[in-house]
């Protein structure tokens, strides 16, 4: 048995399987996964798990060099999103129109549904490296 870290097992296939700037996806409980892209679902109940919660423990095992959101995050949920991007510190962040965020969604190695009721507070996460460039 696994001692420490995620123990979800298709988290941790996910996340050892991802290179240089390979992506992420975690996503509230209504986003609309394509059925193309792996889904790895969390969501036990209204609110959980947090997409905070979830990105506190997938910080301790990814390399994150960017990170992205959907524009119309900052009315919705920006205190949520300005507490994920401190969660990375030296990773860039930008905003995109939620239907450009969708299309970059579609290539991400997974998108990981928590429970999470706070309208678009969806988050791509891009791999970096663990040693200087």
């Amino acid at each position: 048995m696994k001692k420490m870290g995620i123990i979800n097992s298709e988290i941790a296939k996910v996340i050892a399987a991802m290179g240089h700037t390979d992506t992420l996806v975690i996503v509230d409980s209504g986003y609309p996964i394509p059925p193309n892209v792996h889904r790895i679902d969390l969501s036990l109940r209204s609110g959980f798990p947090s997409i905070l919660d979830v990105l506190q423990e997938v910080e301790k095992e990814l390399a994150v060099e960017k990170l992205t959101c959907a524009a119309e995050s900052a009315h919705y949920c920006s205190s949520l999103i300005e507490e994920a991007v401190a969660m990375f510190p030296g990773a860039s962040s930008e905003s995109v129109p939620h239907a450009e965020f969708k299309d970059r969604a579609r290539f991400a190695a997974a998108i990981i549904r928590t429970g999470e009721c706070t309208a678009y507070s969806n988050i791509i996460l891009q791999a970096g490296v663990t040693f200087p460039l």
